[in-house]
Protein backbone atom coordinates (compact mmCIF):
# COMPACT_ATOMS: atom_id res chain seq x y z
CA UNK A 1 0.00 0.00 0.00
CA UNK A 2 1.70 3.17 -1.20
CA UNK A 3 2.19 6.25 0.97
CA UNK A 4 4.20 9.31 -0.01
CA UNK A 5 4.63 13.05 0.50
CA UNK A 6 4.98 15.53 -2.36
CA UNK A 7 6.25 19.03 -1.55
CA UNK A 8 4.49 21.73 -3.57
CA UNK A 9 5.96 24.81 -1.89
CA UNK A 10 8.91 25.07 0.49
CA UNK A 11 9.54 28.81 0.86
CA UNK A 12 8.64 30.91 3.89
CA UNK A 13 6.53 34.06 3.62
CA UNK A 14 6.99 34.73 -0.10
CA UNK A 15 7.74 32.80 -3.28
CA UNK A 16 11.20 32.85 -4.82
CA UNK A 17 12.51 31.79 -8.22
CA UNK A 18 13.38 28.37 -6.81
CA UNK A 19 10.56 27.83 -4.33
CA UNK A 20 6.84 28.47 -4.03
CA UNK A 21 5.10 29.19 -0.73
CA UNK A 22 3.70 26.57 1.62
CA UNK A 23 1.81 23.51 0.47
CA UNK A 24 2.33 19.77 0.47
CA UNK A 25 0.31 16.71 -0.45
CA UNK A 26 0.12 13.33 1.25
CA UNK A 27 -0.90 10.56 -1.16
CA UNK A 28 -2.09 7.21 0.21
CA UNK A 29 -3.29 4.58 -2.24
CA UNK A 30 -4.49 7.21 -4.69
CA UNK A 31 -6.20 9.33 -2.02
CA UNK A 32 -4.77 12.85 -1.75
CA UNK A 33 -4.74 15.09 1.32
CA UNK A 34 -3.43 18.64 0.97
CA UNK A 35 -1.90 20.63 3.82
CA UNK A 36 -1.84 24.42 3.34
CA UNK A 37 -2.45 26.15 0.03
CA UNK A 38 -0.20 29.14 -0.56
CA UNK A 39 -0.56 31.32 -3.65
CA UNK A 40 0.19 29.47 -6.87
CA UNK A 41 -0.46 26.03 -5.41
CA UNK A 42 -2.78 25.02 -8.24
CA UNK A 43 0.03 25.50 -10.77
CA UNK A 44 2.37 23.48 -8.57
CA UNK A 45 -0.21 20.69 -8.52
CA UNK A 46 -0.26 20.63 -12.32
CA UNK A 47 3.50 20.82 -12.52
CA UNK A 48 4.10 17.94 -10.10
CA UNK A 49 1.20 15.64 -10.92
CA UNK A 50 -1.15 16.14 -7.96
CA UNK A 51 -4.74 15.31 -8.85
CA UNK A 52 -7.45 17.96 -8.74
CA UNK A 53 -9.84 15.26 -7.49
CA UNK A 54 -8.70 15.76 -3.90
CA UNK A 55 -11.53 16.33 -1.44
CA UNK A 56 -9.84 17.60 1.74
CA UNK A 57 -7.49 20.52 2.44
CA UNK A 58 -6.06 21.12 5.92
CA UNK A 59 -4.69 24.49 7.03
CA UNK A 60 -2.10 24.75 9.78
CA UNK A 61 -2.85 28.44 10.42
CA UNK A 62 -4.21 31.50 8.70
CA UNK A 63 -1.13 33.41 7.58
CA UNK A 64 -1.34 34.58 3.97
CA UNK A 65 1.49 32.41 2.64
CA UNK A 66 -0.48 29.34 3.71
CA UNK A 67 -3.99 30.25 2.50
CA UNK A 68 -3.93 32.67 -0.46
CA UNK A 69 -3.96 29.89 -3.04
CA UNK A 70 -7.33 28.48 -2.03
CA UNK A 71 -9.41 31.06 -3.95
CA UNK A 72 -7.68 30.33 -7.25
CA UNK A 73 -7.75 26.58 -6.76
CA UNK A 74 -11.47 26.51 -5.99
CA UNK A 75 -12.20 28.79 -8.96
CA UNK A 76 -10.27 26.49 -11.29
CA UNK A 77 -12.12 23.45 -9.97
CA UNK A 78 -15.43 25.23 -10.61
CA UNK A 79 -14.41 26.11 -14.18
CA UNK A 80 -13.58 22.44 -14.76
CA UNK A 81 -17.12 21.49 -13.78
CA UNK A 82 -16.42 19.94 -10.42
CA UNK A 83 -19.50 18.58 -8.65
CA UNK A 84 -17.94 16.64 -5.77
CA UNK A 85 -17.88 18.33 -2.37
CA UNK A 86 -14.72 19.82 -0.85
CA UNK A 87 -13.94 19.94 2.87
CA UNK A 88 -11.64 22.62 4.25
CA UNK A 89 -10.25 22.27 7.78
CA UNK A 90 -8.52 24.85 9.94
CA UNK A 91 -7.79 25.61 13.59
CA UNK A 92 -10.36 27.13 15.91
CA UNK A 93 -11.38 30.62 14.83
CA UNK A 94 -10.40 30.11 11.19
CA UNK A 95 -13.80 29.47 9.58
CA UNK A 96 -14.71 33.10 8.85
CA UNK A 97 -11.38 33.82 7.15
CA UNK A 98 -11.58 30.63 5.07
CA UNK A 99 -15.10 31.57 3.94
CA UNK A 100 -13.87 35.03 2.94
CA UNK A 101 -11.11 33.42 0.88
CA UNK A 102 -13.70 31.20 -0.82
CA UNK A 103 -15.79 34.25 -1.70
CA UNK A 104 -12.84 35.89 -3.44
CA UNK A 105 -12.94 33.28 -6.17
CA UNK A 106 -16.58 33.56 -7.23
CA UNK A 107 -19.89 35.18 -6.34
CA UNK A 108 -21.56 31.79 -6.18
CA UNK A 109 -20.51 28.37 -5.01
CA UNK A 110 -20.40 25.94 -7.92
CA UNK A 111 -20.01 22.80 -5.78
CA UNK A 112 -20.53 22.02 -2.07
CA UNK A 113 -17.77 23.38 0.18
CA UNK A 114 -17.77 22.52 3.87
CA UNK A 115 -15.63 24.51 6.31
CA UNK A 116 -14.77 22.87 9.61
CA UNK A 117 -12.74 24.00 12.60
CA UNK A 118 -10.58 21.42 14.36
CA UNK A 119 -9.74 21.18 18.02
CA UNK A 120 -6.32 19.87 18.92
CA UNK A 121 -6.30 16.20 19.85
CA UNK A 122 -9.57 15.28 18.12
CA UNK A 123 -8.79 12.59 15.54
CA UNK A 124 -10.48 12.39 12.16
CA UNK A 125 -11.00 8.69 11.45
CA UNK A 126 -10.44 7.46 7.92
CA UNK A 127 -10.30 4.02 6.32
CA UNK A 128 -7.22 2.48 7.92
CA UNK A 129 -5.74 5.66 9.36
CA UNK A 130 -6.43 8.82 11.35
CA UNK A 131 -5.54 12.50 10.98
CA UNK A 132 -4.82 13.99 14.39
CA UNK A 133 -4.32 17.76 14.82
CA UNK A 134 -2.07 18.92 17.66
CA UNK A 135 -1.19 22.40 18.96
CA UNK A 136 2.06 24.03 17.88
CA UNK A 137 3.75 27.22 19.08
CA UNK A 138 3.68 29.97 16.46
CA UNK A 139 3.76 33.25 18.33
CA UNK A 140 0.30 34.45 19.30
CA UNK A 141 -1.33 32.63 16.35
CA UNK A 142 -3.56 29.60 16.91
CA UNK A 143 -1.78 26.98 14.84
CA UNK A 144 -1.93 23.22 14.34
CA UNK A 145 0.41 20.48 13.30
CA UNK A 146 -0.98 17.24 11.89
CA UNK A 147 -0.21 13.59 12.52
CA UNK A 148 -1.25 11.08 9.85
CA UNK A 149 -1.16 7.68 11.54
CA UNK A 150 -2.12 4.32 10.09
CA UNK A 151 -3.76 1.63 12.18
CA UNK A 152 -1.76 -1.34 13.41
CA UNK A 153 -1.67 -4.07 10.77
CA UNK A 154 -2.40 -7.74 11.23
CA UNK A 155 0.54 -10.10 11.53
CA UNK A 156 1.74 -12.11 8.53
CA UNK A 157 -0.35 -15.20 7.75
CA UNK A 158 1.50 -18.38 6.74
CA UNK A 159 -0.56 -20.04 3.97
CA UNK A 160 1.85 -22.95 3.41
CA UNK A 161 1.70 -23.93 7.05
CA UNK A 162 -2.10 -23.63 6.95
CA UNK A 163 -2.24 -26.06 4.04
CA UNK A 164 0.12 -28.45 5.84
CA UNK A 165 -2.23 -28.44 8.83
CA UNK A 166 -5.14 -29.35 6.56
CA UNK A 167 -6.99 -26.08 6.82
CA UNK A 168 -8.87 -25.48 3.56
CA UNK A 169 -8.37 -22.12 1.87
CA UNK A 170 -11.36 -19.86 2.40
CA UNK A 171 -13.27 -18.35 5.35
CA UNK A 172 -11.24 -20.25 7.96
CA UNK A 173 -8.07 -18.54 6.75
CA UNK A 174 -9.73 -15.15 7.21
CA UNK A 175 -10.82 -16.00 10.75
CA UNK A 176 -7.36 -17.15 11.74
CA UNK A 177 -5.75 -14.05 10.24
CA UNK A 178 -8.05 -11.92 12.40
CA UNK A 179 -6.88 -13.76 15.52
CA UNK A 180 -9.66 -16.30 15.96
CA UNK A 181 -9.09 -19.97 16.81
CA UNK A 182 -10.82 -22.44 14.46
CA UNK A 183 -11.94 -26.04 14.88
CA UNK A 184 -11.52 -28.43 11.97
CA UNK A 185 -13.92 -31.21 10.99
CA UNK A 186 -11.66 -33.74 12.73
CA UNK A 187 -12.12 -31.85 16.01
CA UNK A 188 -8.64 -30.36 16.11
CA UNK A 189 -8.47 -26.72 17.23
CA UNK A 190 -5.94 -24.43 15.61
CA UNK A 191 -4.86 -21.29 17.46
CA UNK A 192 -4.22 -18.17 15.41
CA UNK A 193 -0.77 -17.82 16.96
CA UNK A 194 0.30 -20.98 15.13
CA UNK A 195 -0.16 -19.32 11.75
CA UNK A 196 -0.06 -15.58 12.29
CA UNK A 197 2.96 -13.53 13.28
CA UNK A 198 2.95 -10.51 15.60
CA UNK A 199 1.02 -7.39 14.65
CA UNK A 200 2.92 -4.81 12.61
CA UNK A 201 2.91 -1.06 13.14
CA UNK A 202 1.32 1.24 10.60
CA UNK A 203 3.22 4.22 9.21
CA UNK A 204 3.18 7.72 10.68
CA UNK A 205 3.86 11.13 9.15
CA UNK A 206 3.95 14.30 11.24
CA UNK A 207 4.07 17.87 9.92
CA UNK A 208 4.35 21.01 11.98
CA UNK A 209 3.44 23.90 9.70
CA UNK A 210 5.02 27.06 11.17
CA UNK A 211 6.19 26.40 14.71
CA UNK A 212 8.78 26.82 17.38
CA UNK A 213 10.12 23.54 18.81
CA UNK A 214 7.51 22.29 21.27
CA UNK A 215 6.67 19.30 23.45
CA UNK A 216 3.43 18.64 21.54
CA UNK A 217 5.40 18.01 18.35
CA UNK A 218 7.81 15.68 20.14
CA UNK A 219 4.88 13.68 21.54
CA UNK A 220 3.02 13.52 18.21
CA UNK A 221 6.16 12.54 16.30
CA UNK A 222 7.35 9.78 18.64
CA UNK A 223 8.84 7.01 16.45
CA UNK A 224 7.34 8.59 13.31
CA UNK A 225 8.52 7.42 9.90
CA UNK A 226 8.80 11.03 8.75
CA UNK A 227 8.78 14.37 10.56
CA UNK A 228 8.34 17.44 8.36
CA UNK A 229 9.49 20.39 10.45
CA UNK A 230 9.90 23.99 9.48
CA UNK A 231 13.47 25.34 9.47
CA UNK A 232 13.09 28.98 8.54
CA UNK A 233 16.50 30.11 9.77
CA UNK A 234 20.07 29.03 10.46
CA UNK A 235 21.55 29.40 13.95
CA UNK A 236 22.91 32.84 13.06
CA UNK A 237 19.28 34.01 13.13
CA UNK A 238 18.23 32.10 16.27
CA UNK A 239 17.01 35.25 17.99
CA UNK A 240 14.90 36.22 14.98
CA UNK A 241 13.44 32.70 14.91
CA UNK A 242 12.42 33.10 18.55
CA UNK A 243 10.91 36.54 17.97
CA UNK A 244 8.87 35.45 14.93
CA UNK A 245 7.67 32.07 16.23
CA UNK A 246 9.83 30.01 13.89
CA UNK A 247 12.57 27.39 14.24
CA UNK A 248 16.17 27.04 13.19
CA UNK A 249 17.34 23.92 11.37
CA UNK A 250 19.27 22.82 14.45
CA UNK A 251 16.18 23.20 16.63
CA UNK A 252 14.14 21.10 14.19
CA UNK A 253 16.83 18.40 14.34
CA UNK A 254 16.72 18.43 18.14
CA UNK A 255 12.97 17.79 17.97
CA UNK A 256 13.55 14.86 15.59
CA UNK A 257 16.20 13.42 17.88
CA UNK A 258 14.02 13.68 20.99
CA UNK A 259 11.06 12.10 19.19
CA UNK A 260 13.12 9.22 17.81
CA UNK A 261 11.86 9.67 14.25
CA UNK A 262 13.27 7.72 11.32
CA UNK A 263 13.67 10.67 8.94
CA UNK A 264 13.50 14.46 9.16
CA UNK A 265 12.54 16.68 6.22
CA UNK A 266 13.31 20.37 6.68
CA UNK A 267 10.80 22.77 5.12
CA UNK A 268 9.73 26.45 5.00
CA UNK A 269 13.02 28.21 4.29
CA UNK A 270 13.61 31.93 4.49
CA UNK A 271 14.21 33.48 1.06
CA UNK A 272 17.85 34.10 2.00
CA UNK A 273 18.43 30.32 1.78
CA UNK A 274 16.34 29.72 -1.31
CA UNK A 275 19.22 29.01 -3.69
CA UNK A 276 21.64 27.52 -1.20
CA UNK A 277 20.26 25.93 1.96
CA UNK A 278 23.37 23.87 2.65
CA UNK A 279 24.01 25.65 5.94
CA UNK A 280 20.59 24.49 7.17
CA UNK A 281 21.38 20.94 6.14
CA UNK A 282 24.77 20.88 7.82
CA UNK A 283 23.50 22.41 11.06
CA UNK A 284 20.64 19.92 11.25
CA UNK A 285 22.76 16.88 10.35
CA UNK A 286 25.20 17.71 13.12
CA UNK A 287 22.36 16.77 15.47
CA UNK A 288 20.24 14.34 13.42
CA UNK A 289 22.00 12.64 10.54
CA UNK A 290 19.00 11.35 8.57
CA UNK A 291 17.91 14.82 7.48
CA UNK A 292 16.87 15.94 4.01
CA UNK A 293 16.14 19.41 2.65
CA UNK A 294 12.72 19.57 1.03
CA UNK A 295 12.52 21.20 -2.38
CA UNK A 296 9.57 21.94 -4.62
CA UNK A 297 8.49 18.78 -6.42
CA UNK A 298 10.37 16.42 -4.10
CA UNK A 299 8.60 13.16 -3.35
CA UNK A 300 9.38 11.12 -0.25
CA UNK A 301 7.93 7.59 -0.27
CA UNK A 302 7.15 6.03 3.12
CA UNK A 303 7.69 2.25 2.99
CA UNK A 304 6.53 -0.14 5.68
CA UNK A 305 9.13 -0.92 8.31
CA UNK A 306 11.54 -3.63 7.08
CA UNK A 307 9.96 -3.46 3.61
CA UNK A 308 12.03 -0.82 1.91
Amino acid sequence: MSLSVRFLGTSASRPTVERNVSSLAVIREGETLMFDCGEGTQRQMMRYGISFTLCEIFFTHMHADHVLGIAGLLRTLALEGRADPMRLYGPEGSASLIRRAIALGSDRQAFPIEVLELGAGTPLKRNGYSIVPFPVAHGDKIALGYQIAEETRLGRFNPEHAKALGIPEGPLWGKIHKGEAVTLENGKTIQASELVGPTRPGRKIVLTGDSRPCDATIAAAENADLLIHEATFAEEEAQRALETGHSTAREAAEVAQKAGVKKLALNHFSARYSRDASILESEARAVFSNTVLARDGMEIPIPFENEG
